[in-house]
C-alpha cells in the first residue's frame, strides 16, 4: 500500500536520478547518429586533423538568438559539433558563443572580425518583420586567424570547420599547378574553384618551361582545363615524365566547341586527345545530346513585343548519374555544355579505370560540323543510346611503372565562370565536382568526403494531395503518443497481474 512517506521518497529519488543524469550528461557528451550519411558523426579525417594539433584552437561563434526554429537549429548543431571537436581533440578546441544582437559593442566586434549579418524574415504576432542575424565563427590558432563568415542551414558544417582548422594548422600546403599558355582559362576566370581550393592548397598558374624540360617536383597535381591550342610533342612528353614520377593530372578537355552566336559546332584538336588515346582513354569527336538538358534564352516575337523565352537545348546535358566514388559523393546535378563522350580500355592490368559520371538513358551523339537549330522539335529517335560516360578516374601504373592518378572530363567549361561581362555564377555542384576530383588526386586526408556532407532534405513528394499531407502530419504527431500510452497500459496490466499472482500465493 502506498503511503505518504513512500510517495515523498519515490518523488525525491526520481528528482535525484534526474539531477544526476543532468550532471553526467553535462560532463560526458554522447549522442546516437542514425542519419543516412552519418551527418552527426565525426569522420576519421577530422579526428586525424585534431590529433595533429600542437596548440589550442579558439573558436568564437557569433550567433544571434531568438531566431526562427529552422535557423536556430544551426546554432544548436554547431554547438554540438564543437563539443565533439573538443572531446575528440582532448580539449584543444576551445569555444565560446557571443550574441552580437545583444548590444552595439558586440555587433561591432563581430563585423570587425569579418562576420557580416544576414537579413531574415521573422513572423511575430501575425506580422512579418526583418531581422539582422549572425551565423558565423572566427577561429584562432598560434596567432593566425581564419573566419567562417556564414554557416548555412543544411550545409557541410564539418567540412567548414575541419578545413578551416587544417588551413590554420598546416605548415606547407600541397601545391597545385593550373596549366597556362595553350589557351586555358586563367585563375581569374575560375574564382569559385580557386576559392574552394585555396583553403587547402597553394594554387598557382604554370607554363611549360622548355629550358628545364620538366614539371617541377613541388607540384603534386597538374590541372589542365579547356586548352584551345595545340600542344607540342615536347610538352606532352613532360606530361609523361610527370606521371612517371608519381604526379597526378586532371584533364577537362573540349574535344568540340559550340558557338551560339553563329549557331554552329565544330571539332577542336589540341593533341591531348591523341596523348590520352595512348593511355587507353578516347574523348570522342562528337557532341552529346541528352533529353535531360538545360535551356537557352531565345528572343521571340510575340505580337508587338520581343520576349526572351527559355528553350530546351539538348547540347547542354544535365548529368545526374554518378558512380559511388569519393569524387562524386554528394553530387546531385552538373551541367556540362557541349560535352563529348569518353571511351576507355585499360592498356595494362595494373591500371584501374572507373566511370564517374554518365548521361541519362536517353542520349545521342552528333558528329561535327553541327548546325544548332533552336526551333527543332526533338523526338525519341534523336536519343537512341544511354549512359554515355562523360568523366573517368584512372589510377595505377599509368606511365613508367610508378603509381599515379588521372581524372578526365569530356568537357572543359563546366567549372569555368568566364571573364568580364560574360562571367556567371555556377551551380555549386559544378564546382564541387571539379574540386572533389582535385582533392582525390592531391589530398590523402579524406576531407574530400566532407565537402558535400550536408543535411539531406527528405520532403514529401510534390504530387501527393493536401489530404495525404495532413494525414501524414497528424500521424507523425499522434502515433508516438499512442505508442507511449499503449506501452504504459500494457506495462500496468502486466504488473497488476504479477502483483495479484503474488498476493494469491500461499507460503508454507
Amino acid at each position: 500500500m502506498l503511503t505518504k512517506k513512500k510517495i515523498i521518497t519515490t518523488v525525491a529519488l526520481l528528482f535525484g536520478i534526474l539531477l544526476l543524469l543532468n550532471i553526467v550528461a553535462d560532463r560526458f557528451f554522447v549522442r546516437l547518429d542514425f542519419t543516412e550519411g552519418h551527418q552527426y558523426t565525426l569522420s576519421k579525417a577530422t579526428k586525424d586533423i585534431l590529433n595533429k594539433l600542437t596548440a589550442p584552437v579558439t573558436v568564437t561563434a557569433y550567433f544571434s538568438e531568438n531566431l526562427p526554429p529552422d535557423i536556430a537549429r544551426v546554432r544548436n548543431d554547431f554547438k554540438d559539433m564543437l563539443i565533439e571537436y573538443s572531446n575528440a581533440s582532448g580539449g584543444k578546441v576551445v569555444y565560446q558563443f557571443t550574441n552580437p544582437n545583444e548590444n552595439r559593442e558586440k555587433e561591432i566586434q563581430a563585423q570587425e572580425a569579418g562576420i557580416q549579418p544576414i537579413v531574415i524574415n521573422v513572423r511575430e504576432r501575425d506580422q512579418m518583420k526583418q531581422q539582422r542575424a549572425y551565423l558565423g565563427a572566427v577561429l584562432q590558432y598560434e596567432g593566425r586567424t581564419e573566419k567562417i563568415p556564414f554557416i548555412q542551414p543544411g550545409s557541410a558544417m564539418e567540412y567548414a570547420l575541419s578545413s578551416t582548422i587544417k588551413k590554420l594548422s598546416i605548415q606547407n600546403k600541397p601545391k597545385i599547378a593550373f596549366l597556362q599558355g595553350d589557351g586555358e582559362p586563367s585563375l581569374s576566370e575560375l574564382p569559385q574553384l580557386d576559392e574552394q581550393l585555396s583553403v587547402l592548397y597553394d594554387v598557382s598558374p604554370f607554363n611549360f618551361n622548355d629550358s628545364t624540360g620538366a614539371i617541377p617536383d613541388e607540384y603534386k597535381t597538374l590541372v589542365i582545363i579547356a586548352p584551345s591550342d595545340t600542344m607540342s610533342d615536347a610538352h606532352l612528353a613532360q606530361l609523361d615524365n610527370f606521371l612517371s614520377r608519381g604526379g597526378r593530372i586532371l584533364i577537362a578537355l573540349n574535344r568540340v566547341k559550340g558557338d551560339l552566336s553563329k549557331a554552329t559546332g565544330s571539332s577542336l584538336y589540341t593533341g591531348l586527345n591523341t596523348w590520352l588515346e595512348k593511355k587507353g582513354i578516347t574523348v570522342e569527336d562528337g557532341f552529346i545530346v541528352d533529353a535531360n538538358c538545360g535551356n537557352i534564352m531565345v528572343r521571340q516575337q510575340q505580337g508587338m513585343f520581343v520576349m526572351n523565352t527559355p528553350v530546351r537545348f539538348p547540347y547542354l546535358p544535365v548529368i545526374t548519374t554518378f558512380a559511388d566514388h569519393p569524387i562524386t559523393k554528394g553530387i546531385e546535378s552538373v551541367m556540362m555544355p557541349f560535352c563529348s563522350p569518353i571511351k576507355y580500355s585499360a592498356t595494362d592490368s595494373s591500371i584501374h579505370i572507373v566511370t564517374l559520371a554518365s548521361t541519362s538513358q536517353r542520349a545521342g551523339i552528333q558528329r561535327p560540323p553541327v548546325y544548332f537549330d533552336v526551333s527543332r522539335q526533338w523526338s525519341a529517335s534523336d536519343f537512341p543510346v544511354s549512359n554515355l560516360p562523360v568523366a573517368v578516374a584512372v589510377d595505377g601504373k599509368i606511365e613508367g611503372g610508378v603509381y599515379s592518378k588521372m581524372v578526365v572530363f569530356g568537357d572543359g567549361d563546366f567549372a569555368t565562370n568566364g571573364a568580364g561581362q560574360s562571367a556567371q555564377k555556377l551551380n555549386p555542384d559544378n564546382v564541387n565536382l571539379m574540386a572533389n576530383a582535385i582533392d582525390w588526386l592531391s589530398d590523402d586526408t579524406g576531407l574530400i568526403a566532407l565537402r558535400t556532407k550536408g543535411i539531406t532534405s527528405r520532403p514529401l513528394n510534390a504530387d501527393i494531395t493536401e489530404g495525404t499531407k495532413t494525414l501524414v502530419k497528424y500521424l507523425n504527431f499522434i502515433v508516438p503518443l499512442f505508442l507511449i500510452i499503449g506501452f504504459g497500459i500494457i506495462r500496468y496490466q502486466y504488473r497488476r497481474k504479477l502483483r495479484n499472482k503474488w498476493m494469491n500465493e500461499t507460503y508454507g
